[in-house]
C-alpha cells in the first residue's frame, strides 16, 4: 500500500487490513517475507495461532549493535569481529554474544531476524522507519509532527480499546530524544492527539547514565500525583483556558489531564503501577535497573488492560553520543559489556521467563527493535558507526514460533 492510499487527508477509515499492508514493508521486510513470518507461527492445518492480546516493544535506542548481541562474525578478520566471542543458546546451532547469557537461555522462545534493512542512517529517522514502517517525510532532524504516520503503537490502539481508566498505548520511562529536540515516530500523528501514547515513569530503578528529557513532555508517575493534586492543578489551569481554538499542544495537554483523571478514577492502572505489590522475587528477577522495572511495569499494564507498551531500554536523550545508550561510536565493547547488554540482558530474559510462568506469552507479542546495526569495520575509536544495510530485530510470544533464525 503506498502513502498515497491513506493519507490524513484522504478522510478514508483505516481497518485492519490496511495496517497489516502498512506495517508489512516495516523495517524492510516486504509483505512476502512477513507472512512468511507468520506462516512460521501457523500449523500445517491451516489454523491460525494468531493469539496476541497485547504488545510489548523493546527498544534500544541509539542502534544497537547486531554484531556483539544477535549476529557475531567469529570467523571475520580481525577489524571485523571484535572483542566478543559467541556462546552455545538452549537451541542447538543458534549462537548469540557472550554477554547475553540469560537471554541464551531463552531462544527457544525467540524468533531472532537477522536480514533487517533501510536506507537511513540518522537516529530519528532509522526510529521513524521501525515504528511507523514508512520512509520519514523530512531531512535532518525531524521533530513530530501532526502530518507524520502514527508510530505503531498508534496503530494497535487504532482498534484494540481498553477499559474505561486505561490508556490505549504507553511509553515508558521518557520519550527519545536527539540533539535536544524529541522525535517523530512515537506519536499519534495525523490520527490525532488521543493516539499520542502517554508516557509513564516507573516509581523506582537505578536510572541510566547519561541524560534523559522530557522536554515538555506530560510524564505520569503515579507516586507523585493523587486526585487532590489533580483537581487543585486543574481548578488553577482554567483560568488560562484559551477562548480560542487551541494548539496542538494544548490540546495534548487537554487529552493528557483527561486520561489521568480517568487513570486515577480506576484502580487498573494504579494497582498496575505499584510494583510493590509484585512478588520480591520476581522484582528482583528483573533487576533493580530502571530498564528492568520498566519492562515489569510494562508486563503489569498490559495485564491491566493497555493494549501496547512500549519500553525505552537505554537512557532517553543521545546525548551527542554520551551516556548508556545504544549509539556506540566509541568504545563499543566496554559499554556494551559493563552498562548496556547486562540490562537488556537480565531485563529481557526476566520479561519472557516471567511471561510464560504465568502462561500469557502466547498472548503477549514481545518485539525488540533499535534504529539500525553498527558497521562491520571497528573504527579507530574502538567504536563502531551507523549502518541500517543489515541488523537483527527479535520477536517472541503472540504466535511467534521461537528457535528460529531468519537471514543470516
Amino acid at each position: 500500500m503506498s502513502p498515497q492510499q491513506i493519507t490524513p487527508q484522504s478522510g478514508l477509515a483505516l481497518s485492519r487490513r490496511n495496517v497489516l499492508a502498512t506495517t508489512a514493508g516495516m523495517c524492510g521486510l516486504s509483505l512476502p517475507g512477513f507472512l512468511q513470518l507468520q506462516a512460521s507461527a501457523t500449523p500445517s492445518n491451516g489454523t491460525s495461532t494468531d493469539k496476541a492480546k497485547a504488545c510489548i516493544i523493546i527498544y534500544c535506542w541509539g542502534g544497537m549493535s547486531h554484531l556483539e548481541s544477535f549476529d557475531l562474525k567469529p570467523d571475520a578478520p580481525a577489524e571485523f569481529r571484535g572483542e566478543f566471542s559467541p556462546i552455545q543458546t538452549v537451541v542447538p546451532g543458534i549462537e548469540i554474544g557472550e554477554h547475553l547469557p540469560l537471554l541464551a537461555r531463552q531462544t527457544d522462545k525467540l524468533a531472532i531476524v537477522r536480514s533487517i534493512n533501510h536506507d537511513d542512517s540518522a537516529h530519528g529517522r532509522g526510529m521513524y522507519w521501525n515504528l511507523t514502517g514508512h520512509r520519514p517525510p523530512r531531512a535532518g532532524n525531524i521533530p513530530p509532527m501532526r502530518d507524520d504516520w502514527p508510530s505503531l503503537p498508534a496503530m494497535i490502539s487504532k482498534f484494540r480499546s481498553a477499559p474505561r481508566g486505561v490508556p490505549t498505548a504507553v511509553r515508558l520511562p521518557y520519550p527519545m530524544v536527539d540533539n535536544n529536540t524529541l522525535q517523530a515516530g512515537e506519536y499519534g500523528g495525523w490520527l490525532g492527539v488521543n493516539y499520542d501514547p502517554i508516557v509513564m515513569r516507573p516509581s523506582s530503578g537505578e536510572p541510566f547514565g547519561g541524560v534523559s528529557r522530557t522536554l515538555g513532555s506530560e510524564v505520569l508517575d503515579l507516586s507523585e500525583i493523587n486526585a487532590e493534586r489533580l483537581a487543585s492543578r486543574r481548578q488553577l489551569l482554567a483560568a488560562f483556558e484559551p477562548p480560542i481554538r487551541p494548539s496542538i499542544d494544548y490540546e495534548s495537554f487537554q487529552h493528557f489531564r483527561g486520561l489521568a483523571e480517568e487513570i486515577l478514577a480506576g484502580s487498573a492502572v494504579k494497582n498496575a503501577y505499584n510494583l510493590d505489590q509484585e512478588l520480591p522475587q520476581v522484582r528482583e528477577s528483573y533487576g533493580k535497573h530502571l530498564g528492568g522495572q520498566s519492562m515489569l511495569l510494562a508486563r503489569r499494564l498490559t495485564e491491566a488492560g493497555v493494549p501496547v507498551v512500549q519500553v525505552c531500554c537505554s537512557a532517553g536523550d543521545l546525548n551527542g553520543g554520551s551516556g548508556d545508550m545504544w549509539d556506540t561510536h566509541g568504545d563499543n565493547f566496554n559499554r556494551l559489556k559493563k552498562n548496556l547488554l547486562p540490562v537488556f540482558d537480565r531485563a529481557t530474559s526476566a520479561l519472557l521467563q516471567d511471561l510464560s510462568d504465568r502462561g500469557t506469552l502466547d498472548e503477549t507479542l514481545v518485539v525488540v527493535l533499535t534504529d539500525f546495526g553498527r558497521t562491520p569495520r571497528i573504527n579507530g575509536a574502538a567504536g563502531r558507526d551507523h549502518y541500517p544495510s543489515v541488523y537483527s530485530i527479535a520477536l517472541a510470544g503472540g504466535g511467534i514460533r521461537g528457535g528460529q533464525v531468519y537471514g543470516s
